[in-house]
């Protein structure tokens, strides 16, 4: 009954904002040129921004709603690129696989996804679920439930044993052979096949898990598992679709190999070498650190019966080396995208990448432009969001201090508007 009262009052909330809204901002985040600046009025009609003014603009017409942030710091709507909205750590999750049904999962992604809005995301990028994460974005982008603005994967394209095999660490008997639909490949046609599924079953973007990994119920993180030519395959088959690719990768040699084959996005990337950085500079590859999810991962690992015992020595050894190979890869100048694998921890934690990325040499103005413009271009839809501008959705979230001055301000947002529609407070 709580949920259907907060949704009849948002749905009021959007039939007000359908006329123009004044937002008094006492600080706004020009995302574009790196600057913080003062006293601005954003004007808002329906889903978009109308004009930006200098100073406190009053409206002429009563009946218009103003909303007061003149102590507040306002910028865009912040874009994570790798999160997981289907799932979320615990020491049942491997349990859960077998436990859970589709509407289940359907359910706990709806608040997942609410959490993350609320904490200031407005838009992410979903990197792998069991294909319900289409279906939350088809949702939230109907109006049936609360959450960011959602690019999907779908399901994440592996090879047999990959860190993506839906089937690691089960029962023999239970293991079966999945194959491209199922997202398994084992060849050049195989792979164009599960890219091709990938595209049927509505995805936005391609993943693939270019080596091993953390999670997984295997005993490697870092070894390639995709030959050269089925990772090209991959990428040639996406672009003729439509889409790009990312690649979750902390081993250094399918690291290469999946930069050399053109995918956009490096997910964690924890043993790049500085021959992969160069590589990546040269290719105009970006970085997903997700150095939050290195850090839960090694937490976790400490606690007794966390994890299945496979993958305690790998959460140890990965987890505590991400943020300084971001570290290395930022000063060396790769292309950083914010992003956090969001599951792996807490979802609505998210901000706290921000933190850091900023503890080891990113200055805040270029983390939050991470989370803004660049993200906004990798998904193209740098005309639409990633700055308060003219024309622009109304995309805004407000925090209480100027994070350029005080970073730990990011997590605890005040404000947040999508599409001109406020959801917080």
């Amino acid at each position: 009954m709580k949920k259907l009262l907060l949704f009849g009052s948002l749905l009021m909330t959007a039939i007000f904002f359908g006329q123009e809204t004044y937002i008094q901002c006492g600080k706004i985040v020009d995302t574009r040129n790196g600057k913080v600046l003062g006293n601005k009025t954003i004007i808002i009609s329906g889903k978009t921004i109308k004009s930006v003014e200098d100073g406190f603009v009053n409206p002429t017409d009563s009946n218009t709603k103003i909303v007061d942030l003149k102590t507040k710091t306002v910028m865009p709507g912040w874009i994570d690129m790798h999160v997981h909205l289907e799932e979320q750590t615990s020491p049942t999750a491997y349990l859960e696989e077998f436990t859970l049904n589709d509407a289940d999962i359907a359910y706990n992604a709806e608040g997942f996804a609410r959490a993350t809005l609320m904490a200031g995301f407005t838009t992410v990028r979903d990197l792998g679920g069991s294909g319900v994460n289409v279906s939350l974005r088809n949702a939230i982008n109907a109006g049936k439930v609360i959450g960011p603005r959602i690019f999907t994967a779908e399901k994440a394209i592996a090879s047999t044993g990959g860190h993506a095999d839906p089937t690691n660490g089960y029962r023999k008997d239970l293991m079966g052979n999945p194959g491209p639909k199922e997202g398994v490949v084992n060849s050049v046609e195989d792979a164009r096949q599960a890219v091709r599924q990938r595209y049927k079953n509505g995805a936005d973007w391609i993943k693939i898990t270019a080596t091993g990994g953390v999670l997984s119920v295997a005993k490697s993180s870092s070894n390639p598992q995709f030959t050269q030519e089925e990772i090209e395959a991959i990428v040639s088959t996406a672009k003729d679709y439509g889409m790009k690719v990312a690649a979750h990768a902390h081993g250094d040699e399918g690291m290469q190999r999946a930069v050399k084959a053109g995918v956009k996005t490096i997910e964690h990337g924890t043993e790049m070498s500085e021959a992969t950085m160069d590589l990546m500079i040269k290719n105009n590859c970006y970085l997903v650190p997700t150095i939050i999810a290195g850090k839960t991962v090694e937490e976790n690992a400490k606690k007794t019966n966390y994890y299945p015992a496979i993958i305690v020595p790998k959460a140890l050894s990965i987890g505590p080396r991400i943020q300084a190979t971001f570290a290395k890869a930022y000063k060396r100048g790769v292309p950083i995208a914010f992003g956090t694998d969001a599951g792996v921890f807490q979802h609505g934690k998210n901000a706290k990448e921000f933190i850091y990325m900023t503890e080891v040499g990113m200055p805040v103005i270029k983390a939050i432009q991470a989370a803004t413009i660049t993200n906004a271009m990798l998904l193209d839809m740098d005309k639409q969001i990633g700055v308060l501008e003219s024309s622009y959705l109304a995309d805004i979230v407000a925090t209480d201090a100027d994070p350029t001055q005080d970073i730990s301000t990011v997590l605890g947002v005040s404000f947040v508007m999508k599409e001109g529609i406020v959801y917080k407070p």
